[in-house]
């Protein structure tokens, strides 16, 4: 496999003296191109399966540690979403000075070991450090992957290459439901096992990364732009200063807040509303949901964009906004059915619409950027993201739960919890609208800055 990725590396990198500038700047086949996005998006599929990892395994952990809601909530939130989203800045600002092929796979390495060493906690304390450990390896993935990928594809179709790098996500969320349901099924394993076998495979992946992927040449589809390296407070400045930048972080914030939270308690919740329905079943329904509707979703929320774009950028916020007026309504309704086949249904049409939002968002983010703080654009996108979504999202249903669990009961508190998300999708929804009205000037003003 390496030998193959170099030679192709190699008659890559060799210009044709006829071509013109902008293709000699960025000289790498259209394969080359697309093997190195399906690289990265298996790293993200990873980045995945271990966050996703406890929030499948909750029901288990919760008996075995005798843990509550709040608890619960605090590991699969504010603790991992912490650090992550500190670390995550300075790794950004190094991804956008030095070798990012280098960064993504160790972390990738630190991410899959303490995924790895999550199995091996004996108690809260313990798990909490490994989940912490995972979220500092975490915030090396995608800022600087995002940024390779927008110096491999032009911003025509960077929503699409965006869109296919985020189906990481229902790929790596079904993955994890199914190795959790392979593994269950025999009785051969517990959740510890199941810790420690999705977590290992990951430092594989990141050897192929490094022997197989080469550093993109920064700014390639940019012929105008600047090159100098941005100092650090200027890069965040510039960022600030882009309203539809705001709007598309504020929007994939609040979605996101909702989809953080019901992703990791789902599980809690069918568990406890539908006792009687088998364990396996509903990881084998969540997994194919995830890698079905989810998937899907987030492509032709990608491809849908980058073909109505072209006469008009608001799609890049109205595409977004219009499928999640359909799927907010869903999850409501799916939360009150008495019916466990009903309720699933339900809820992958929130899993269909709510992936449409991840490849506008990113691509906006990288293509309202300029080109040297592109992993900066990535990384402050996801600061916010993260924690608003990541560190909000499953701490506030975990503490809200357990809130409301001496008065309701441990279902209908969790029932309550999980429908006060209604709230941050219409606020996703608004501040999608909100940036269709603005992003045509900050478009234009990028292209000025960029060329």
């Amino acid at each position: 496999m390496s030998n193959t990725a170099s030679e192709d590396v190699s008659e890559d990198i060799k210009p044709s003296s006829a071509e013109p500038l902008s293709t000699q700047q960025n000289p790498v086949s259209q394969k080359y191109r697309m093997y190195v996005l399906i690289i990265l998006t298996l790293v993200y599929a990873f980045n995945f399966i271990d966050r996703q990892i406890i929030g499948i395994l909750s029901p288990m952990i919760k008996a075995d540690l005798g843990l509550d809601d709040a608890q619960l909530g605090w590991l699969k939130g504010i603790y991992f979403a912490l650090l992550y989203t500190l670390v995550g800045i300075p790794i950004a600002w190094l991804a956008d000075k030095y070798n990012r092929v280098n960064i993504v796979a160790i972390s990738l390495t630190l991410w899959s070991a303490f995924t790895a060493l999550s199995g091996l906690a004996s108690n809260y304390l313990q798990l909490a450090l490994a989940r912490v450990g995972v979220g500092i390896g975490e915030a090396g993935g995608s800022p600087p992957s995002h940024s390779m990928i927008s110096d491999l594809f032009p911003k025509e179709k960077r929503a699409s290459a965006l869109a296919i790098y985020s189906l990481g996500i229902p790929f790596g969320v079904m993955l994890a439901f199914f190795a959790t349901a392979f593994l269950i099924k025999g009785g051969s394993a517990d959740w510890r096992m199941v810790m420690i076998s999705v977590g290992l495979p990951g430092v594989a992946l990141a050897i192929l990364l490094k022997l197989t992927v080469k550093e993109p040449i920064r700014g390639a589809d940019n012929n105008k732009a600047d090159l100098e390296k941005v100092p650090f407070k200027q890069a965040i400045k510039t960022l600030l200063t882009i309203p539809s930048w705001w709007g598309m972080c504020l929007g994939i914030s609040f979605g996101s807040f909702g989809n953080y939270a019901i992703s990791t308690w789902i599980i809690d919740f069918f568990v406890r509303a539908h006792p009687d329905f088998s364990f396996f079943n509903l990881l084998i329904i969540m997994g194919i949901s995830n890698g079905t509707a989810y998937a899907a979703g987030v492509w032709i929320g990608g491809v849908l964009v980058d073909k109505l774009g072209k006469k008009s950028k608001k799609a890049y916020g109205l595409v977004p906004a219009g499928m999640l007026l359909i799927g907010t309504p869903a999850f409501f309704i799916a939360l009150q059915v008495g019916s466990p086949i009903w309720s699933l249904v339900l809820l992958t049409v929130l899993l269909f619409t709510s992936g449409a939002y991840l490849g506008p968002s990113f691509a906006l983010a990288q293509t309202l950027a300029p080109v040297r703080v592109r992993a900066m654009s990535t990384a402050l996108f996801f600061f916010v993201l993260n924690i608003i979504a990541l560190g909000g999202g499953p701490t506030f249903v975990g503490i809200l739960s357990n809130m409301l669990s001496e008065s309701y009961g441990e279902v209908e508190s969790l029932r309550l919890a999980l429908s006060w998300l209604v709230v941050p999708y219409i606020l996703s929804i608004l501040a999608f609208y909100w940036t269709s009205r603005r992003v045509d000037k900050d478009w234009q003003l990028a292209e000025q800055r960029n060329g």
